[in-house]
C-alpha cells in the first residue's frame, strides 16, 4: 500500500468510472474483515488509508472505565493517562494496533476488493449499455447451443435466445449472424443477462423503422402490429401528411423495403394495411386481402360483425383463424364475421331494413 496503489486507483476513477473514495472504503472495510481472520477480533478496530500516500494503519478503540471486565474492548483510567493525562471515566481512546506482517495481507486483500469491484463495474457499464438498447435491434453472433437455447455474442455481452422465443421453422449454426431484438435485461450476481426475441412483434416494427426513412422522420406512424411469427404479420400504419402514401411508403418501388423485410425474417407474409380513424374503414382494411361488404360497429362493446361475400369467407377468416384473429389484434376491436348468407338469409331485404333501423 503506498502512493502507486493510489496513483493505479485513480487512474482507474478516470477509466472505469469508480469512486476512488468508494474503493479506498471497500479496502478498508475488506481489510478488517482479513485482520479479524488473522488476528482474531475485529469488534473495535478499523483500517485507515491515507488518500494521498497510501499509508495503512490499524486502529483500536477501547472505552475508559473505572474497572476493567475486558482488556480486548476496555481500558482503566490510570493506563489511560500514561498516554494523556486529560483522558477522564467515560472517554474512549484509539490507537495504532498495525501488525508487522499487515502490509502482505493488505496487498493481497485489496487486490482482490480492486479485481471484484472492476468486474462489478464492468457489469454495471455493460447493464446501462444494455438496458438503453431495450426495444432495440441489434445484430449478433450465435456462439454457442444449449438444447434449443441459443447463446449470442454482442459483443460486450452474451444474449440468450430461448426456444420460446425463437420462430418455428427458423435454424441457426454456431458462427452464423443474425438480427435479434432485445426484448428484457436483468441484473444477476453473474453479471447482466440480456434476454433476446426472433419472434416478438417489436422485431418487424424495428424492422420497418429501420427500412422506411418516412417512419425514421416521423411522418408515417405504425398504429399497430400484430404476429404471428414465421407465418403472417399486419401492421397498420398512417400519416397525416396529404402528399404520402403510408402503405406505398412501406412497400417501397418495387415492393424493395417490405421484401428486404421479408427475406430477413425468412419469407414471412406481411399485410401493410392503412390505419384510419373511422372503425368501419379500418377493419375492412384489416382483413385484408379479403373484400367486405358491410361492418356493423357496437362500440360500447368494441365489437363488430362483418359480412362478406360468401365466396369470401374462407379468405377472410384465414387458415385455422389467423387472418381475422390478427385482424383483432391490429385493430383491437373483436371481430365476427358472417357470410353474405349466413348473415341475410334468404330474405334479404327484410334483414336490411332491420339493420338500418338498430
Amino acid at each position: 500500500m503506498n502512493r502507486e496503489f493510489i496513483e493505479a486507483i485513480d487512474e482507474l476513477e478516470k477509466e472505469k468510472h469508480i469512486s476512488k473514495d468508494i474503493l479506498i472504503e471497500a479496502i478498508e472495510s475488506a481489510l478488517v474483515s482479513a485482520y479479524k481472520k488473522n488476528y482474531g477480533t475485529s469488534q473495535n478496530v478499523r483500517v485507515d488509508i491515507d488518500n494521498e500516500t497510501g499509508d495503512i494503519a490499524v486502529l483500536m478503540k477501547k472505552d475508559i472505565v473505572e474497572e476493567v471486565y475486558d482488556d480486548m474492548i476496555e481500558m482503566s483510567l490510570e493506563e489511560a493517562q500514561e498516554i494523556d493525562p486529560r483522558y477522564e471515566i467515560g472517554d474512549a481512546i484509539e490507537f495504532q494496533v498495525t501488525p508487522r506482517d499487515f502490509g502482505r495481507i493488505a496487498a493481497q486483500t485489496a487486490k482482490q476488493v480492486v479485481v471484484q469491484r472492476i468486474r462489478e463495474a464492468e457489469r454495471g457499464m455493460i447493464f446501462d449499455d444494455f438496458i438503453t438498447k431495450q426495444g432495440e435491434i441489434v445484430t449478433g453472433i450465435v456462439q454457442r447451443k444449449s438444447g434449443d437455447t441459443l447463446f449470442v455474442n454482442m459483443g460486450k455481452a452474451e444474449g440468450i435466445l430461448s426456444a420460446n422465443e425463437q420462430v418455428p421453422g427458423e435454424r441457426f449454426e454456431v458462427n452464423e449472424r443474425l438480427k435479434v431484438y432485445i426484448m428484457d435485461v436483468k441484473k444477476t450476481t453473474k453479471g447482466p443477462q440480456v434476454f433476446l426475441s426472433r419472434s416478438h412483434p417489436g422485431l418487424v416494427k424495428r424492422l420497418f423503422e429501420l427500412e422506411v426513412p418516412e417512419i425514421q422522420d416521423g411522418i408515417v406512424e405504425i398504429r399497430g402490429i400484430a404476429r404471428e411469427a414465421g407465418s403472417r404479420t399486419k401492421i397498420a400504419v398512417y400519416t397525416e401528411d396529404e402528399n404520402v402514401d403510408p402503405v406505398g411508403a412501406c412497400v417501397g418501388t418495387r415492393g424493395s423495403r417490405v421484401q428486404a423485410i421479408v427475406d430477413e425474417l425468412n419469407g414471412e407474409k406481411i399485410d401493410i394495411i392503412f390505419w384510419s380513424e373511422d372503425p368501419e374503414e379500418l377493419i375492412s382494411n384489416v382483413l385484408s386481402p379479403a373484400k367486405v361488404e358491410k361492418v356493423i360497429v357496437e362500440d360500447e362493446e368494441n365489437t363488430a360483425t362483418v359480412i362478406v361475400p360468401d365466396y369470401q369467407l374462407s379468405l377472410a377468416i384465414g387458415k385455422e383463424g389467423q387472418n381475422v384473429r390478427l385482424a383483432a389484434k391490429v385493430s383491437g376491436w373483436k371481430i365476427d364475421i358472417k357470410s353474405h348468407t349466413q348473415y341475410f338469409g334468404d330474405d334479404e331485404g327484410e334483414e336490411v331494413i332491420e339493420i338500418e333501423e338498430e
